[in-house]
């Protein structure tokens, strides 16, 4: 019987492993360098686990060769992830842009019926048992391990990137095959918060605003996204932030983030303004965005666009208002960085997809290794593209060219 060893026991390594199990004749073997299975997949989706997305396209992803996905995202597309899935017995829900969660609205769900399917196929499941090093031999491979030495027919790695360090993210898999001669791309945190100037966020520390986004580099707008913004002690976080953050992590230059954050055009806006002015004119400047926005942010734009909080609004000039109006429309924030690694839900970059063949993830330069999951020069949008890419990366893995 040939033994399939799979290093690394997040989403696509247990992807991968149960699709290597559906070869009864063949032994599989998962390894896991924490003491259980699936630690990143529970904090997922703020521990709901959003696992794909119905509308998972090509355009999602990114790399130095984004096509390099296609034919593992086509052969396990999200229609295909759901009923494979629902045949392990997850009931799930579609929200808004796609987004697919557990019905439970419980990650640990859908932990739990992997660990189940796992057992039910017969996976050999090695927890806290971290691999050294990964060797070729004439049989096949030697994987030194903190319990000794494994010989194992076919490699399947799957160590996940350097994102949540806390969580168990490593770069465990990039030194593993740097000796087989495998290299990467550099690495930047993706899905990321964005640290900001401080002037403005550490006040609004948990306001939350629905908003378009763009990133700009002087003049240059690199990246736009729109969704919820959430202010952070340092910056910013929520998903239309997480949206931009590949970017700003990989362009150099002064960076600047502009939110518009109410979804009027000028004159609608000034109107409005104008109306309040006029009807309640003895109430304080401060109060000019009350039930527009939330109070404290509110407050905080009129103090941006240089009006004095006591003002009566009845004293306001038609440039005030508009100074006002602008701020809504094009708030600024002075970009610093991201808050890096430890804090990163998704490593963008990785182990150089021209080295691996994309029709079955089996290394070009080692036959009889095969990589899925972060590890690749591979990485999504947030919104539950890059567990789609998990799963259908591990699928076609653990085919292991068949």
């Amino acid at each position: 019987m040939k033994t399939v060893a799979v290093i690394g026991g997040g989403a696509s390594g247990m992807l991968a492993a149960l699709t290597a199990a559906e070869d009864k004749t063949q032994r599989v073997l998962l390894l896991e360098r924490q003491q259980r299975l699936g630690r990143k997949l529970l904090a997922t989706g703020n521990g709901r686990c959003n696992l794909t997305n119905t509308g998972a396209s090509l355009e999602n992803y990114h790399g130095e060769d984004a096509a390099f996905a296609r034919p593992a995202l086509e052969a396990f597309p999200p229609a295909a992830a759901l009923a494979f899935f629902r045949g392990l017995g997850l009931l799930t829900a579609e929200e808004y842009g796609g987004r697919v969660y557990p019905l439970s609205n419980s990650a640990n769900s859908v932990l739990d019926v992997l660990r189940l399917a796992l057992d039910a196929a017969g996976v050999e499941q090695r927890c806290g048992e971290s691999v050294r090093a990964l060797r070729r031999n004439d049989k096949g491979f030697t994987l030194v391990t903190d319990g000794g030495e494994l010989g194992a027919d076919r490699v399947i790695v799957a160590c996940g990137g350097c994102a949540g360090a806390s969580l168990g993210g490593v770069k465990d898999g990039y030194e593993l095959l740097r000796p087989l001669g495998h290299r990467r791309t550099a690495l930047h945190p993706a899905l990321v918060q964005l640290t900001t100037a401080p002037d403005y966020p550490r006040a609004l520390k948990g306001v939350r605003v629905q908003c378009s986004l763009r990133l700009m580099r002087g003049g240059e707008a690199l990246a736009e996204s729109r969704g919820e913004l959430q202010f952070t002690e340092r910056g910013v976080s929520g998903p239309a932030v997480f949206d931009l953050s590949r970017t700003a992590a990989t362009e150099g230059g002064a960076l600047s983030l502009h939110a518009a954050l109410l979804p009027l055009g000028e004159e609608e806006l000034l109107g409005l303004l104008r109306a309040r002015r006029e009807a309640q004119g003895t109430l304080a400047a401060s109060e000019l965005l009350t039930g527009m926005l939330h109070n404290r942010l509110g407050r905080m734009l009129v103090k941006y666009a240089g009006l004095g909080a006591a003002t009566p609004l009845s004293e306001l000039t038609e440039k005030e208002l508009r100074r006002v109006a602008a701020a809504c429309r094009d708030f600024t924030l002075p970009v610093t960085g991201t808050e890096g690694f430890d804090h990163a839900q998704v490593t963008a970059g990785g182990l150089r997809t021209a080295e691996f063949d994309p029709e079955t993830l089996e290394s070009r330069l080692v036959p009889g290794l095969f990589v899925c999951g972060e590890l690749l020069d591979i990485d999504g949008d947030c919104g539950g593209y890059n567990l789609q890419w998990a799963w259908a990366s591990g699928r076609l893995a653990g085919r292991l060219g068949t």
